[in-house]
């Protein structure tokens, strides 16, 4: 009696955790507070049991012909969706819902980068570009079941922002200073609001620092042509420099801009996480001049 009675109450709790960990498969509802992707609809009969999203995290999306491909990784907004067919539901196939989701892609003017298929799995990695915003998606399907993961391609916003004390420090070390806390949007000058908190430091630096005059340098990556970024990189200096003048009160004489464009790279153009060390604001010690 005894041992019957343990057995029944280790079911019996063995239920009651599953229930609890997983109450949506019971439910065959999609798990609270978990929505669709915008613009991507979902297979009929199935219900969402997971979802993820993130501000900025990487994910790696297999891309190429059938047997070569190689992993590309991608980094900005994520997201991560896991789809379950509903009980007694018509059954879909894998390939029912890798061809649905490649053709809306397509029909969005996206592109089909893989297409991989195994004996009880079938992924595609899809590229799709609107708005100016390059999203990609890799759909995971199984039998019973399939996953989105997505990348809303776009660089880190920087949340840590060197302050004066080691702005000034590394001008003391190395004459120079690189800067990755002020922000313009793609192939414009402006100086987005965000970049307020480092525009801040630098002017507390100046400030702390009488007699310190720099040399405020604009850099870019190497994509588009060689002069149009020396010009852009010219005007993001100068663009900078306005905002010290007219914002923060430092001397208009204390600052000179230069456009360096891609001439001064700190990391391979190839990657997208060398482009984006690349594109960045210097500030120089102009003390000798």
């Amino acid at each position: 009696m005894m041992r019957t009675a343990r057995v029944a109450a280790f079911f019996c709790a063995f239920f009651s955790v599953s229930l609890l960990l997983a109450p949506s498969a019971f439910a065959q509802a999609d798990r609270q507070g978990c929505k669709d992707y915008p613009g991507i609809s979902r297979m009929p009969n199935f219900y969402l049991d997971q979802c993820t999203a993130k501000q900025f995290d990487a994910a790696k999306f297999p891309v190429g012909p059938k047997d070569k491909e190689v992993d590309q990784q991608q980094e900005g907004r994520y997201f991560y969706l896991a789809y379950y067919q509903k009980q007694n539901a018509p059954a879909s196939s894998m390939l029912q819902i890798i061809r649905n989701l490649q053709n809306a892609a397509r029909s969005a003017g996206g592109q089909v980068m893989a297409d991989q298929q195994g004996g009880n799995w079938y992924d595609t990695t899809l590229k799709l570009n609107k708005a100016g915003k390059e999203t990609w998606i890799q759909v995971e399907a199984r039998d019973d079941n399939y996953a989105l993961t997505i990348i809303e391609k776009q660089a880190m916003a920087q949340d840590v922002t060197m302050d004066a004390r080691a702005m000034g420090g590394a001008l003391g070390e190395s004459g120079k200073v690189a800067l990755y806390g002020i922000y313009f949007d793609t192939a414009k000058s402006v100086v987005k609001p965000e970049s307020d908190p480092t525009l801040a430091e630098i002017a507390k630096l100046l400030k702390q620092n009488p007699a310190l005059k720099v040399f405020i340098v604009g850099h870019t990556d190497m994509v588009g042509d060689a002069a149009s970024n020396v010009r852009l990189s010219q005007a993001r200096a100068q663009a900078v420099i306005a905002a010290l003048t007219g914002r923060y009160g430092v001397a208009a004489a204390r600052l000179k801009p230069f456009g360096a464009g891609p001439y001064a790279p700190v990391a391979s153009n190839k990657s997208e996480e060398g482009r984006a060390k690349n594109r960045r604001v210097e500030l120089v010690d102009s003390a000798i001049q």
